[in-house]
């Protein structure tokens, strides 16, 4: 995960924001007063590649870059390509997701079923309870989507959102440069991925391809969905660290409350594929996240993995977060929380890369994790299990109540059970620093293996900034000597 003073910010700001005020922003004001003309104009323009501002009316001056035309387009002349003439069953049938209320009867399986489950994110509120096995979870519906409201081209965006509760985005390709802005749904809706929804290439670290934000809205996927990120056009080997210039988050949901997304099938995101910033109530579950075509190396990479830095979910100065049901396939963090409180991840299949994961922590703007519990889950083949890390010689940083429970390991490269103060983004120093504090860390029943280069308990902490760790039920064996400077016992026997 790549280290960044400002990665705690609610959300990153794309070069240009679906629907601008007219009142302060003067290419928004030029489409609205110009809706005839932009009409046209955006029938051809949103088709284009966007990489020219040739050819522009003169009243469209006033948009300084190339960036900003795609987004008015899809505010300001949503009719520039009609809404979708598809059949009603893709409204009827795939949309339709009425859920049963689930009770959890295996707490080390992950369910493989893309209909099976729904999470009601108004009651994932206590974390405590769900910590402790009270694991029955409610049921959400989404409501039937009319043929009206099946959305086929970009375009056509903005006006669904102002006109239709439930939304289907059926096939959709989003052009380069173009931000899929689902930030205006109406309270109690829902947005429905059918088909497959593609994205155009957008050379730009700052620029986030979907931007959601939204108040008691479900986001599902219909059966078959899958929602491909263009990885591959920007895969070379150094993710977010450098290399060419890509966006460094796929999908990020901020700002919203009581929002649940499920059913969902990921794939090919660039680097950083979900982040979750600032959002009070949330629950992601019943997802499947691949991005298994980055492990080759590509032209680029220098024999390396194309894919880097590869986040499945980064999590934010968010409160009341619930992660269930979802399998990652990646190079990187699994889920990683480096901010935020009452957060529960359970029933996770991790596979490939870096484990689940507290940090890194310190140096950013909000730097304190309290109560959060990672639970029946599996790490397969990945370099690290369960892992807490704080930045080298940042003084600013908080861990607190954290438990790693019924986690399988099985494979790991590198560390089994790692706690780490002495991080960077470049390598560890091997030098701890005790300016950032981990307290009341539980590992319960984490049991497994590690490969042969791994080591199945390394704990580096800085003098007196680690305290009240408890080892019950732990078991990780192979590979080499562990090494455990706290607490004064040692490593787990």
């Amino acid at each position: 995960m790549k280290i960044s003073s400002s990665i705690a910010l609610i959300g990153a700001v794309p070069i240009v924001f679906a629907c601008a005020n007219v009142d302060t922003d003067a290419c928004a004001a030029a489409f609205s007063k110009n809706v005839a003309s932009a009409s046209t104009f955006c029938a051809t323009y949103t088709k284009t590649t966007n990489t020219a501002n040739t050819g522009l009316p003169t009243w469209a001056a006033t948009c300084s870059t190339y960036k900003h035309y795609s987004s008015a387009c899809s505010c300001w002349a949503p009719g520039a390509t009609g809404v979708a003439s598809v059949p009603t069953v893709i409204s009827q049938v795939l949309v339709k997701t009425t859920l049963s209320t689930v009770v959890k009867t295996s707490p080390t399986s992950v369910v493989n079923d893309s209909s099976a489950l729904v999470v009601s994110s108004a009651k994932a509120t206590s974390i405590a309870a769900a910590a402790t096995g009270a694991s029955t979870i409610t049921s959400v519906s989404v409501g039937v989507a009319p043929a009206s409201c099946t959305v086929t081209e970009y375009a056509s965006i903005a006006a669904a959102q102002k006109n239709c509760k439930d939304i289907v985005l059926f096939n959709l390709a989003v052009p380069a440069s173009s931000t899929l802005s689902l930030t205006a749904l109406q309270t109690g809706g829902s947005v429905t991925f059918a088909g497959k929804t593609t994205f155009g290439t957008t050379a730009d670290e700052d620029f986030d391809p979907v931007v959601i934000t939204g108040t008691n809205v479900v986001i599902t996927g219909a059966p078959g969905n899958v929602i491909d990120g263009n990885g591959q056009a920007y895969w070379d080997g150094q993710g977010s660290n450098g290399g060419d210039a890509k966006p460094d988050h796929f999908i990020v949901v901020k700002k919203s409350t009581n929002i649940v997304v499920q059913n969902l099938n990921i794939q090919n995101w660039p680097t950083h594929a979900l982040y979750i910033s600032g959002n009070n109530g949330a629950v992601f579950q019943n997802i499947v996240m691949d991005n298994s075509a980055g492990d080759a190396a590509n032209s680029k990479s220098d024999g390396d993995p194309a894919a880097h830095n590869s986040d499945g979910f980064d999590i934010s100065a968010s409160d009341t977060i619930t992660l269930y049901n979802i399998k990652v396939y990646n190079q990187d963090d699994c889920v990683a929380v480096t901010s935020g409180s009452n957060i529960l991840v359970d029933s996770m299949y991790c596979s490939g890369g870096h484990g689940l994961s507290i940090g890194s922590i310190g140096g950013k703007s909000n730097n304190t994790v309290d109560t959060v519990t990672f639970s029946n889950s599996q790490i397969v083949d990945s370099e690290n299990g369960a892992r807490i890390k704080t930045n080298s010689g940042t003084s600013d940083g908080t861990v607190r109540n954290v438990i790693f429970k019924n986690i399988k390991l099985s494979n790991i490269a590198k560390y089994g059970i790692d706690v780490q103060q002495d991080y960077l983004n470049g390598g560890p120093t091997g030098d701890p620093t005790n300016g950032d504090s981990i307290s009341n860390i539980q590992f319960i029943d984490v049991t497994g293996t590690v490969a042969s280069s791994g080591i199945p308990y390394y704990i580096l902490c800085g003098v007196g900034s680690c305290s009240d760790f408890v080892f019950s039920g732990v078991s990780v064996t192979g590979g080499k000597a562990s090494s455990c400077n706290y607490p004064s016992t040692g490593c787990p026997s």
